[in-house]
């Protein structure tokens, strides 16, 4: 790794102090930058997102998805962890927290709010950041990208019902324009581009080495791109972090400890069936992550822009980049707790006689 790699946490913190500073020293600039945008799907961090994924879509072996196939523990681990798992360990903890251990600190009112925020946050999982967090741990491009269209795949038909249920309301209207469009913008598209990028570079007659090459000089855009959607979100949020700075950690801390519990969830069950690193680490980022846009969209349509709910999903949108980068960098020191591969070892005596 680069020295600007190996202190990417340091960089991260100093974009997050930049960007709360700049959004109270110019906030005229940055109402501009967050009104730029089309079915609550913010155009220039979309801009920012697609530059940080189009190098992992250009990873992407088409030739080789099928033999995904072939390692289904990762996928189950997935489905099991965001579908069955998450959404209610964050409706736990939110009603932990908000009707019991902040009960002298908040309205009843206002619990609820935080509450439906939080648990419309728990029930998405990430569709974008994740191809970043896998890129960062050498998670396998292939199969990440099989694991998260399932999860959209999974989220079309679930995720009304499920926050339905969890809400305790009659229906939600899931904001079809926000979904789609984040899923064109951050799947669809940059596969596409990827795709005809590594047709383009194999058909060069240096196949991989042109690839390998390719990416490498992409690299450090796509670590520039992270840093700047850093500073853009802390800087649409800049005023509100200043003007409520207790309350901003008193919903950060149970989206902490989900985060963080999920991904031990996750990461520990990859541990104990012996998942690949190259398909734990972006396994267990999937679920810890979150589909930020889709959350924020339903909240400010159920409850209101100003909302206590919309309130707690744009936290979970400040908080995710630290944590996920904190976990990036706990799952590249453990590597060693998973097995390079899925094949069976030889037998002993076999091994002996090579």
């Amino acid at each position: 790794m680069s020295s600007f790699e190996k202190y990417l946490t340091v960089w991260v913190g100093l974009c997050i102090v930049a960007g709360i500073a700049l959004g109270h020293f110019a906030p005229g600039v940055f109402q501009l930058l967050a009104s730029l945008e089309y079915a609550s799907v913010n155009l220039p961090v979309a801009i920012l997102i697609w530059a940080m994924v189009y190098p992992m879509m250009v990873a992407v072996d088409f030739s080789s998805l099928s033999k995904v196939a072939d390692e289904p523990r990762g996928l189950m681990i997935t489905i099991v962890v965001n579908w069955l798992v998450k959404p209610f360990t964050m409706a736990f903890l939110g009603v932990l927290f908000f009707r019991y251990i902040y009960a002298d600190l908040i309205t009843t009112a206002d619990a609820d709010q935080y509450i439906a925020g939080l648990i419309l946050l728990g029930a998405a999982p990430c569709t974008a950041m994740v191809f970043v967090w896998s890129q960062l741990t050498k998670g396998d491009p292939n199969y990440t990208l099989v694991q998260v269209s399932v999860n959209d795949i999974i989220m079309v038909f679930a995720y009304a019902p499920l926050v339905a249920m969890l809400l305790g309301v009659t229906s939600i209207d899931v904001p079809w324009a926000t979904l789609i469009l984040s899923v064109v913008l951050y799947v669809v598209a940059p596969l596409a581009a990827g795709y005809f990028t590594r047709r383009y570079l194999e058909s060069s007659g240096r196949g991989e080495v042109a690839i390998s090459e390719f990416t490498a000089r992409l690299k450090p855009t796509s670590m520039i791109g992270l840093l700047a959607t850093v500073v853009l979100l802390f800087a649409f949020q800049g005023q509100v972090i200043l003007d409520q700075p207790l309350l901003i950690v008193l919903i950060a801390i149970p989206i902490l400890l989900q985060s963080y519990g999920i991904f031990a969830v996750a990461y520990g069950a990859a541990k104990v069936l012996r998942v690949p690193h190259r398909i734990a680490a972006p396994c267990a980022m999937i679920g810890t992550s979150n589909f930020f846009e889709l959350a924020v969209a339903v909240a400010i349509g159920l409850f209101g822009l100003h909302s206590g709910a919309a309130l707690a999903t744009v936290v979970g949108v400040l908080v995710e980049v630290p944590v996920m980068l904190s976990l990036v960098a706990f799952a590249n020191a453990n590597k060693h707790w998973f097995p390079e591969t899925t094949e069976p070892e030889a037998p002993a005596d076999s091994k002996t006689h090579a």
